[in-house]
């Protein structure tokens, strides 16, 4: 199973908030998601990055999407390119979660009838988790990584849990940036891949001092555990695994 990934939106910041050196200059930071078929769990989605349920909202989620300004980009959605591809969100049978910030989660109320993986927390505002992104019933719809059978991960990575029971994909511990967030290691692609969603919003910043320092810090759930995870996704990188960031300005051979 490899995975394809897209960019929904852009959301344009300076780089020197986002590394550690870097220019006074605007990048557009990309917003990923995946499309992957697993031979015998079917299609399914990794993260579903921004959509059209960010906009129109109320309350604390409209106030965020003025704040973010979001672009979409044309074509860049989930559901778009399943509708390129002849596709339904119903045919989708899986969803992989990192986490569930706004943009990773758009339109998964329309895929309440796949079986949902996440991570077993359920943080609240304060932490960039809007509700109204969430179907009702979570979060008794989603299956809970740390529910699953764990096993080792390559490169030095933390155990991850065996999503699909094949050991094709597992889902490693990578928290900080956001309580309980995982990373997804495909462990069938040469060299092993690991998209490592938000650890960090470039991939320049896994170098040693690159890594943001305040204000975009302030943002993180765990200050200590993102250091950590950051170390963590460089040393697999450093022992020949591939990294995919969710943000990373520049696009990637994973990309579409």
């Amino acid at each position: 199973m490899i995975p394809v990934f897209h960019t929904s939106a852009t959301v344009s910041a300076p780089e020197r908030l986002v590394l550690r050196g870097g220019r006074l200059t605007r990048v557009p930071l990309r917003v990923r998601w995946g499309l992957a078929e697993h031979p015998e769990a079917g299609l399914g989605l990794i993260d579903l990055g921004y959509g059209p349920a960010l906009f129109g909202q109320r309350g604390a989620l409209g106030i965020y999407a003025k704040l973010l300004r979001p672009r979409l980009l044309r074509g860049g959605t989930w559901q778009e390119v399943l509708a390129e591809k002849g596709a339904q969100p119903g045919d989708v049978s899986w969803v992989l979660l990192t986490h569930l910030h706004a943009d990773h989660v758009c339109g998964l109320p329309d895929l309440a009838h796949a079986r949902i993986f996440a991570p077993g927390v359920t943080p609240g505002l304060r932490h960039g988790v809007f509700p109204a992104l969430l179907p009702r019933d979570w979060p008794a719809c989603r299956t809970a990584y740390e529910t699953l059978p764990h096993r080792p991960a390559p490169h030095g990575l933390p155990e991850g849990a065996d999503v699909f029971g094949d050991g094709s994909c597992l889902a490693v511990p990578l928290p900080g940036h956001a309580a309980g967030q995982r990373g997804l290691v495909f462990t069938r692609c040469d060299p092993p891949l690991l998209y490592a969603a938000d650890v960090q919003w470039c991939v320049a910043g896994l170098a040693p001092g690159r890594a943001p320092g305040a204000p975009a810090m302030w943002v993180a759930d765990d200050r200590h555990a993102a250091r950590e995870s950051t170390q963590a996704v460089r040393r697999f990188a450093d022992g020949g695994g591939d990294v995919v960031l969710c943000h990373e300005p520049g696009k990637g051979r994973h990309d579409a």
